[in-house]
């Protein structure tokens, strides 16, 4: 099929698009796929500040004038009858049968309307609290048009008045780029590793380099001028180019991860950069790349890639707040939720987002009079949604707060790293003065039998815990363990009884929410530098996400083989990672002879009644099995050496 250097470079950013939206719905669906599927998001910003630049110029350069006016309209149709319906259904969908997320939703909606989202993201945005309460927003993800809708009402402004005052293409471009390497530096200024990194992510001002660099590449490298009949040695380079820099974006996407530091510290800017390079290759009529992204498949799926997009947080957590065993169908569940994606988005495509992009007052007229039967049926249906979507916002305004932040796991764990702060400090200063000197193994001999049998007798502590498994002889024995963990929610919920099972003055418990693994090495390498790492160590990580057995090995080989890893598996089965992290660990043991794995997940499973709504994290009866099942596992590996 011949098509003209426009709409060639056009149907090759729709190739673009569809890489951009699987790589983020894969990510969202399941981090093992795309580990990196985030960065789909700054080729969406690229493009969009290609394809504005350009056109404005094309404009202009050939004595047309552009019409601001004209340009919004065309805008607003374009984007915001999904836009608008997303937010209605899923609103809809939320009065009927999730009323927990009604509350902010009259914000969320007015904020989207206004494209100001993602700063209302910033400062009222999800706690970690919300993901694991069964109350994650479906809306989460529409930070992005915001930020494009900012930048389609100020650039072009922008573009005007450097026309107007006559500032030359190359004064624009270096504008462009000053701005936008300013703005990647400032990401980095305002990255601090641990905190929540929410700011940064959302923000216009830390994000709009990847849109900067697309309208910098449009000044000197525009569409419509670039010519095919290339020699063949350069149109070999060109696409050698293209080659090297799909391949560097690829290697990208697939290996940095979400919490990596060196994601904010330039490497989303390394990635900006290098996709800007594809899109240059796709953009010239001669790119092979083109041809290749030009495909019947990718412009269908591009042309909806903005639905897809749309509708992708909706589909998911609707699905998933009514089959929580995620775990249990990886591969089933998230092909109905992309099918349910695909099939949602092209009703909208179809019967909202088109007729609307394309529609004058006289349409309107029209269908009245000659629509057909099953015309007015969809267009009823969508008319009921779009009122119900409506009414759900107006409810919104009085809705009560769930108050997740203030539910008895939020206030339990807060309370237990407001104690653990001052015991782990007290701690770590006794272990300095005892050089850890601790006992090297906790293994049992006879005397230490005598001792303990002794003691149960005369001092019985922690009686509390016989009843889930443990001998007076097991509690006495635990004090005398030496211990260093590290762990995330699920431990920080549990971090109390393992300070009363365990010596809280020579014990070191270190937990925390939303914590995954990478930054966790950081954390134990700092005790070890401090001289302060146990020669036993446990780990209760995975919950928030995969890892592999590259990964695993980093800590064991920081651990060392001298001392024991104890790493509780995770039972987390509203998530997809739980059988991949469980995996791994089994994996692991055959290869690291100093590591157990303590199966909480065999343990707790079909005890339901062991756990909060979220089935992830223990309630207070739960945690006293799990603290004192970890407990009793890891005596018992003890007694093996």
């Amino acid at each position: 099929m011949n098509k003209s250097p426009k709409r060639r470079f056009i149907t090759g950013f729709d190739g673009l698009r569809t890489l951009g939206v699987i790589g983020v719905i894969m990510y969202h669906l399941n981090p093992n796929i795309f580990s990196g599927g985030y960065l789909g998001v700054p080729i969406f910003f690229l493009i969009s500040g290609y394809l504005i630049t350009d056109h404005y110029f094309n404009t202009v350069d050939y004595g047309g004038s552009f019409s601001l006016s004209n340009f919004y309209t065309k805008r607003i149709k374009r984007l915001y009858p999904g836009m608008l319906f997303v937010l209605l259904a899923s609103g809809a969908y939320i009065v009927l049968f999730l009323k927990d997320l009604l509350y902010h939703l009259d914000q969320i909606f007015v904020t989207n309307v206004l494209n100001v989202y993602n700063w209302w993201q910033i400062f009222n945005g999800q706690s970690y609290f919300e993901r694991f309460a069964n109350n994650e927003s479906p809306f989460t993800h529409l930070w992005t048009l915001s930020i494009e809708g900012q930048f389609y009402i100020v650039w072009p402004i922008l573009l005007i008045l450097f026309t107007k005052y006559g500032v030359k293409k190359s004064r624009i471009f270096g504008f462009s780029m000053v701005l936008s390497i300013a703005s990647a530096i400032w990401m980095a200024i305002l990255f601090k590793p641990g905190v929540d990194p929410s700011r940064i992510y959302y923000g216009t001002d830390t994000r709009l380099f990847s849109i900067l660099l697309g309208c910098g590449l449009a000044l000197i490298w525009p569409a419509e001028k670039l010519k095919s009949g290339l020699k063949k040695n350069d149109k070999l380079k060109l696409n050698l180019v293209g080659l090297l820099s799909f391949a560097l974006m690829l290697l990208m996407i697939f290996t940095i991860k979400d919490n990596d530091p060196f994601l904010y510290r330039g490497g989303m800017f390394i990635f900006s950069i290098t996709t800007c390079i594809f899109i240059a290759v796709v953009a010239h009529p001669d790119s092979f790349w083109n041809g290749v992204l030009s495909n019947r498949v990718f412009h269908y799926v591009g042309t909806r890639s903005y639905g897809l997009y749309l509708y992708q947080f909706p589909v998911m957590i609707f699905f998933e707040s009514k089959f929580k065993n995620i775990a249990d169908h990886p591969i089933l569940y998230p092909v109905i939720e992309v099918i349910l994606i695909v099939l949602v988005t092209e009703f909208s495509f179809r019967f909202v987002e088109q007729p609307l992009a394309h529609a004058k007052w006289q349409d309107v007229k029209n269908f009245f009079r000659s629509s057909t039967s099953v015309q007015r049926v969809l267009a009823l249906v969508i008319a009921v949604i779009s009122m119900t979507g409506c009414y759900s916002v107006v409810k919104a305004v009085s809705a009560p707060n769930p108050n997740v932040n203030h539910s008895e796991l939020a206030t339990k764990i807060n309370k237990n790293e407001k104690a653990n702060k001052a015991k782990k400090q007290k701690a770590i200063e006794n272990l300095k003065k005892a050089k850890n000197k601790q006992d090297a193994t906790g293994k049992m001999s006879d005397a230490d039998y005598a001792r303990y049998k002794k003691a149960a007798k005369s001092n019985p502590i922690n009686t509390e815990f016989e009843k889930y498994g443990l001998t007076q002889i097991d509690l006495q024995r635990l004090k005398d363990v030496p211990m260093t963990a590290v762990g995330d929610s699920v431990m920080a919920d549990g971090s109390d009884n393992f300070l009363k099972l365990f010596d809280d003055k020579k014990v070191i418990v270190d937990a925390a929410v939303s914590r995954q693994l990478d930054p966790s090495i950081d954390i134990l390498q700092k005790y070890k530098d401090q001289g302060v790492l146990a020669s036993n160590v446990m780990i209760g990580l995975g919950t928030n996400g995969p890892f592999n057995i590259q990964q695993v090995g980093q800590i064991m080989d920081l651990v060392g083989p001298k001392r024991h890893v104890f790493w509780i598996n995770v039972h987390v089965p509203t998530r997809p990672w739980e059988k991949t992290v469980n995996g791994v660990l089994d994996e692991a043991t055959k290869k690291y002879k100093n590591l157990t794995v303590i199966d909480w997940n065999g343990y707790s499973d079909g005890h339901t009644d062991w756990f909060y709504d979220d089935n992830v994290h223990p309630n207070p009866e739960g945690s006293m099995y799990y603290s004192a099942f970890v407990a009793k596992e890891i005596l018992k590996s003890l007694d093996k050496k």
